[in-house]
């Protein structure tokens, strides 16, 4: 998959739409905004199939007349992909809309496709898009640094009881262990803690 923030023709955007004339509208858009990859599918009988075969970039989503079971099946996809998503629809309630974005939708567009919208919508897709990626790249670095800390934290308290030592000692011990296996010291930190458990089941660890 290429970045979305790279040069629109390179992208490839896939275009769903059973409506021949409204996928015409998007595509035309499209291409004048720079985009020549583009593949349109107007069959939604296995979507999820054709999208992994296909692989885009960006995918723009647009229906017509959208029911609640259509709605919920693109937004179980949605959730799936992991991708920019642009969806245009005629119509749709506040719940809807409160879907969309739960299920990763990255732009909401009701009863605005118009041929002149379609890049500025798509570009302001690619940008909420990769500002959420961003945002829980930096979430689970902040929970994996947690975690590490309880671990070393938990390693350091095992050692001071079982080996009379201080916090400082504690510490350079498992710091001195990951330098010699070239692991980092969280690890060191949870395979201490697991022979800890196997060694003596009632240890509290």
């Amino acid at each position: 998959m290429a970045n979305p923030t790279t040069t629109s023709s390179k992208l490839n955007v896939l275009v769903i739409d059973e409506n021949s004339i409204r996928a015409a509208i998007i595509e035309l858009g499209l291409r004048e905004a720079g985009y020549d990859h583009v593949t349109i599918i107007r069959d939604m009988n296995g979507l999820a199939r054709r999208i992994m075969e296909i692989n885009p970039d960006i995918i723009v989503i647009d229906i017509e007349n959208p029911n609640r079971d259509m709605l919920e099946s693109l937004f179980q996809i949605s959730r799936a992909v992991k991708r920019p998503i642009a969806m245009f629809v005629d119509k749709s309630d506040e719940a809807s809309i409160e879907a969309a974005v739960e299920a990763g939708v990255s732009a909401y567009v009701v009863d605005g496709l118009k041929q002149e919208r379609v890049r500025p919508i798509l570009k302001m897709a690619i940008s909420r898009f990769n500002a959420f990626s961003r945002l829980n790249r930096e979430l689970e670095e902040a929970r994996s640094q947690l975690e590490s800390r309880k671990l070393i934290d938990r390693a350091k308290h095992l050692l001071m009881r079982s080996r009379g030592l201080s916090e400082e000692e504690a510490y350079s011990r498992l710091r001195q262990a990951a330098m010699q296996e070239n692991r980092k010291i969280a690890e060191i930190a949870q395979s201490l803690l697991l022979a800890a458990s196997l060694l003596d089941p009632g240890v509290d660890v």
